[in-house]
């Protein structure tokens, strides 16, 4: 079966937020109700396409897998240029650094993928991929504030506003995240 669209973005190879900022721009040069065809290697793609799209307004129609290509369909929305939502509430490393020390009672959520966890991630922290976040949610403790990261703040917006829209009173977006984290590190993985 060939599915018709109007653009192909290559994001082949491309770890997030690559996908995304790539999308974003051809986004943005393609005509209302049209077609966008976004192909990526990533297997975090697939989450975090839906999620952006869902975010900027414009609909995330689906995802056909090729022999390990994953080809991501999305309609850009009709009328009105479209003001992509940000989580308003936002907390900087420092900040989140400063409540560990002081042993405050909070959560903080790692949406990165396994393998990022793995690799290092703050003492302490949950790990649930954004891809998996809806379907894990109750695992999470809604009476506490929830600090939530990934590499770069763009996930983590994306977990933050879905956690928000759950009913989460006192979520925060830590930014710039685990790239810029400057903090005790915990790595689960012998080299």
């Amino acid at each position: 079966m060939i599915i018709k669209s109007n653009r192909m973005v290559d994001a082949k190879g491309l770890a997030c937020p690559m996908p995304i900022v790539r999308t974003k721009k051809a986004m943005n040069e393609l005509e209302a109700g049209h077609v966008m065809e976004v192909q990526a290697t990533d297997r975090g793609s697939a989450a975090d396409l839906r999620a952006w799209a869902e975010s900027a307004g414009h609909q995330y129609l689906g995802t056909v897998e090729d022999g390990g290509l994953l080809k991501h369909y999305l309609r850009k929305s009709a009328g009105e240029e479209l003001q992509e939502k940000k989580h308003p509430h936002k907390a900087g490393n420092d900040e989140l650094q400063r409540l560990l020390t002081a042993g405050d009672a909070l959560t903080v959520l790692d949406v990165r993928e396994s393998a990022e966890y793995l690799f290092g991630h703050i003492p302490g922290a949950v790990s649930i991929p954004l891809g998996e976040l809806r379907a894990r949610i109750g695992e999470l403790d809604g009476e506490k504030p929830v600090y939530v990261v990934c590499r770069t703040g763009s996930r983590s917006d994306l977990a933050a506003q879905l956690l928000a829209e759950a009913g989460f009173a006192k979520v925060y977006n830590v930014l710039p995240g685990m790239s810029g984290w400057s903090g005790m590190k915990v790595s689960e993985v012998q080299s």
